[in-house]
């Protein structure tokens, strides 16, 4: 897609209308992002948009197993001070990509707070790195409605400049990632679904010994 044909895609998209282009929705619900947002907006509310996915395997089982990347370049840290990979040792880290007002990360939230609240007394810790697809959602204060919203009050860092994003060489909404508590992934999961699965994992992953 052209520079003008996405702008004229993303002006469609603010103005609630979600233009997807035959072929472009599967059963995974994901948005693939391979370069940072540039249309500009002047007001710092949106409604939430669908957008277009792409056909993937859903689920990875990490066979080559790789320590989960640091948190890089992030603005602020909303419902924890600034943590890092390295304080998160010895626990199960479930850590994902996600944007407001994506749909298709919204539906995905109430299985992420569900496990949050569920299992972080056994030593899971959920991050939500925020990465902005459209320029209203760098908004931090539009992050935290959305965070009183959904009632998410695990960590969530603000990667509006995409490092983070790069270092664990994403390039999907929603994307997670889950670690055991050597701090190496054992898993990862693109879009929405596999709930029971992932939870299977986390369950898996809890009973490890560190």
């Amino acid at each position: 897609m052209d520079k003008q044909s996405r702008q004229r895609r993303q002006l469609l998209l603010y103005l609630g209308l979600g233009v997807v282009g035959a072929g472009t929705a599967t059963a995974f619900g994901v948005i693939s992002k391979n370069a940072n947002p540039t249309a500009a907006i002047t007001k710092p509310i949106a409604p939430e948009t669908s957008h277009p996915t792409s056909t993937i395997e859903p689920d990875t089982l990490t066979s080559a197993r790789s320590s989960l990347p640091d948190f890089q370049g992030i603005s602020q840290w909303l419902n924890s001070p600034p943590t890092s990979i390295a304080s998160l040792k010895g626990n199960v880290v479930l850590v994902q990509f996600w944007t407001f007002a994506c749909i298709n990360c919204r539906r995905t939230l109430p299985s992420v707070v569900r496990w949050h609240q569920q299992y972080a007394q056994a030593g899971l810790k959920v991050i939500g790195i925020h990465t902005p697809e459209f320029a209203f959602e760098r908004y931090t204060n539009n992050v935290k409605r959305a965070l009183k919203q959904h009632q998410i009050t695990y960590p969530v860092p603000i990667d509006n400049d995409f490092k983070t994003w790069k270092a664990y060489n994403n390039e999907y909404w929603p994307h997670l990632f889950l670690a055991d508590r050597q701090g190496l992934i054992r898993y990862d999961h693109i879009g929405e679904g596999a709930y029971d699965t992932t939870e299977q994992m986390i369950r898996q992953l809890l009973t490890e010994k560190a």
